[in-house]
């Protein structure tokens, strides 16, 4: 079967093949399609992409409209349909229920998928995995022509030493944890003591860590507080604005600005540049 996706927002994981759109359908040289489908992440482009359904009806073949902004909880991962080549995704789900999450509304608990080749991680929970499960993925990893990324997301608190030995064997380029809740903080210190003992420094720009901030009753001298304790833990951070049921931002004022907060803790220029004396150190 011949698949049209289409994308109303294009991103860094965005496939690009002669069935990618990121349109309403073009007037000339259509390919021949059997369906199409609209894949949408983000709620607020919801819109977009219902008025873009409007216009591929009028190709004459079946339209579906779904992804993680419909709650869609998806089903087996197929390389390059949805996320181009290199992204995969070997579970689904987390068995926690952090209130600012939709993952575990939408995908359930955790659901170990059919192992498919990629070096860029993206599942909810990968650490929640069996070790049977992450073993295999591991396996998978030395077959691909690049390092792998673990940007998905790491839970710091189920990091084992096996799970650094097989980090340590992989050299990944990236690997994001996240500091989200007061909770999240201790965890995180010490899986940064784990991996400083297999050499995964700052200098070395490999543990990165997801820092929520902007939520509700949330400021901004809290929110940098978090990003410089999680270098202190031995990760660069990345700021996360929280998002409402709505998909707008709690606290839109704190991306405004060339020296906003967001950008502050996101760019690893600047971060490096005003912090540079903890890269030294830790």
């Amino acid at each position: 079967m011949k698949i049209a996706r289409v994308f109303p927002r294009i991103t860094k994981a965005t496939p690009h093949d002669e069935l990618c759109f990121y349109d309403i359908p073009p007037i000339l040289c259509l390919p021949e399609i059997d369906e199409v489908h609209i894949s949408v992440t983000f709620t607020f482009d919801i819109s977009k992409a219902e008025y873009f359904a409007e216009q591929w009806r009028y190709v004459g073949v079946p339209v579906k409209v779904g992804g993680p902004a419909y709650d869609d909880p998806g089903s087996e991962f197929i390389p390059g349909r949805y996320l181009k080549e290199g992204f995969t995704i070997t579970s689904r789900g987390c068995p926690n229920h952090c209130w600012f999450c939709s993952v575990w509304k939408r995908a359930g608990t955790l659901r170990e998928l059919p192992i498919k080749d990629g070096w860029i991680i993206q599942d909810d929970n990968f650490l929640a995995c069996s070790e049977s499960h992450i073993r295999e993925v591991f396996e998978m990893l030395k077959r691909q022509k690049n390092r792998p990324n673990f940007s998905g997301g790491l839970e710091a608190k189920l990091l084992k030493p096996w799970h650094i030995e097989l980090l340590h064997s992989a050299k990944p380029q990236e690997m994001f944890f996240a500091y989200d809740t007061p909770d999240d903080y201790e965890p995180l210190v010490e899986a940064g003591k784990l991996i400083k003992e297999a050499g995964f420094t700052l200098k070395s720009r490999v543990p990165r860590a997801y820092v929520l901030m902007g939520y509700p009753k949330d400021t901004q001298e809290a929110a940098e507080k978090r990003c410089v304790d999680t270098l202190k833990a031995g990760f660069i951070p990345f700021g996360m604005l929280h998002m409402g049921k709505d998909g707008k931002h709690t606290q839109p004022d704190w991306a405004k600005g060339l020296d906003n907060i967001t950008r502050r803790w996101t760019r690893q220029a600047i971060i490096y540049s005003r912090h540079k004396e903890l890269f030294s150190i830790v």
